[in-house]
Formats: C-alpha cells, sequence, structure tokens
C-alpha cells in the first residue's frame, strides 16, 4: 500500500510538472463565504469582493472562486467544497481562506462553528494546501457596517478574527487582515458615506428588491471593489508570495479615492 501512495504522489508531482512547463497559469483558489461568492444574477448588484480580483492579475494566474453562501468552515467541509479544492491543488498554486461571518453566528445553528473548531478548522486547511505543495493564505472576515451614536465602528465578529491571525501566526501562514483594513476603510468614510458600498436600495430602485434592501453585510459593486483593492494592495504592501503575479499598478483597475 505504501510503495503504491509513493508511486500515485510521483505520478502526481509528473503531471504537476508537466503543466508547469506547459506555461499554465497558476490557479489561485477562494474558500469562503457570501462576502467573498460570485452571485447569482437574481442577487443582483449585490456582488462579492472576490468577483473583482480577477481584474488585478495576469494571464499567469487564474482566479478559481469556490466561496459560497452561508458556509461556514464547518459546512464547507461537511458538504466536502473543501475537499473539491484539494483533490485539484497543483504544487504551487494558493488558496485564500476567508470565513468567519457565519461561524460567529450562534443564532444560526446550521452554521455556527464554537471557536476551538473553528481554530481547528483553519489549522487543518493550512496543512491540507501545504502537503500539496500550494500556499495557502489566511484571511480575517471583512468588517460589516455597523455604527454606535458615537460614530465608532461596532465589531460583530467577536473572537473569531483573532483566531485567524493566531492560527497564521502560530503557523507561519502569510495574512490579508481584512477585517481591520475594511473597518478603517468604514470609519474613514463615516456612517452615512459607507452605505454606497453595501447592498442599500430604495424601494423600486431594483427590480430584484422591489420592497428595497438595506443590508450592512453583502457589498454593492462599489464595496466589493474596494474590499479587492484594499486585499490587492496589502499583497503588495506585505510582499506576499501571490503579489508577484498581480498585473504592473499601471495596468490595475484605477485607485478609488475612497480608501
Amino acid at each position: 500500500m505504501l510503495l503504491l501512495l509513493r508511486r500515485l504522489l510521483f505520478c502526481c508531482l509528473l503531471v504537476a510538472m508537466a503543466q508547469s512547463s506547459a506555461g499554465e497559469p497558476v490557479v489561485i483558489y477562494l474558500a469562503g463565504d457570501s462576502t467573498l461568492a460570485a452571485k447569482l444574477d437574481a442577487k443582483r448588484p449585490e456582488t462579492g469582493w472576490g468577483e473583482a480580483l480577477p481584474a488585478y492579475f495576469g494571464a499567469s494566474a487564474r482566479i478559481d472562486n469556490r466561496a459560497q453562501n452561508g458556509r461556514s468552515t464547518r459546512t464547507f467541509i461537511a458538504e466536502g467544497r473543501w475537499q473539491a479544492i484539494v483533490d485539484t491543488l497543483r504544487p504551487g498554486d494558493f488558496v485564500l481562506i476567508e470565513f468567519g461571518h457565519n461561524d460567529a453566528s450562534k443564532e444560526k445553528v446550521g452554521r455556527y462553528t464554537p471557536p476551538a473548531d473553528y481554530r481547528a478548522n483553519l489549522a487543518s486547511f493550512v496543512d491540507k494546501v501545504r502537503a500539496c505543495r500550494a500556499t495557502p493564505i489566511l484571511l480575517t472576515p471583512v468588517a460589516r457596517r455597523k455604527f454606535a451614536a458615537s460614530g465608532a465602528l461596532v465589531d460583530t465578529h467577536g473572537e473569531y478574527p483573532r483566531i485567524v491571525r493566531e492560527v497564521a501566526a502560530q503557523k507561519h501562514v502569510e495574512l490579508i487582515d481584512m477585517q481591520r483594513l475594511s473597518a478603517a476603510a468604514l470609519l474613514r468614510l463615516g456612517a452615512e458615506p459607507s452605505r454606497a458600498l453595501f447592498l442599500q436600495l430604495e424601494p423600486g430602485e431594483h427590480p430584484n428588491y422591489p420592497n428595497g434592501i438595506e443590508d450592512n453585510t453583502h457589498f454593492s459593486p462599489r464595496g466589493a471593489a474596494l474590499m479587492a483593492e484594499l486585499a490587492v494592495d496589502a499583497m503588495r504592501m506585505q510582499r506576499l508570495s501571490l503579489a508577484t503575479y498581480l498585473k504592473p499598478t499601471a495596468d490595475a483597475p484605477q485607485p478609488s479615492t475612497e480608501k
């Protein structure tokens, strides 16, 4: 059995090397929840910030967005979505991992993941990606738009972003702190102007939402574009390994004035 496994691993490596030598792009997998996921037409103009990422990368990299609405680390594993990523990973690929919104939702028992399990799931994600000779990158969950009367931004994720930071530090994993980056952007804009970043529509403004909607979690196209820009800026500034696949700054989307 051990000999068979070694032969299988050797064959997989040969295939990966052949793909690399043929000039195939590296794949950047996105694993996460609705804040990152691609949306159905029936949900537009709601936009996941992962949808804005491909514009920043050249032909040497390809985005494969596997994020799904309503998923936590626990349900992403239970539904086989995580294993589906692992099964297709090649050496040199990347996996961006952003969960937390649903893991922290105690009131949604079908999604909730206790902190200890969340930590273990993130650590397992890292180990499995590395076992495939690919690169994991951990992301803290993006901030929700919730302002106090004082103008301060109210945290809604509790200890979950801290757990991501701790796992990244303990396992020496690259980290993009989307919670801090997005919170700072919301504070710079302020309570009312930041509405434009989220799915906020008046009745009759869009046929998908005839009664209007006030959603402080999911993004408008404008908000998704800003979140992607924040993530890409962090890749460049922190000199993450993934940054080598970004387009030159002059060829990337124009910087937002909202940061």
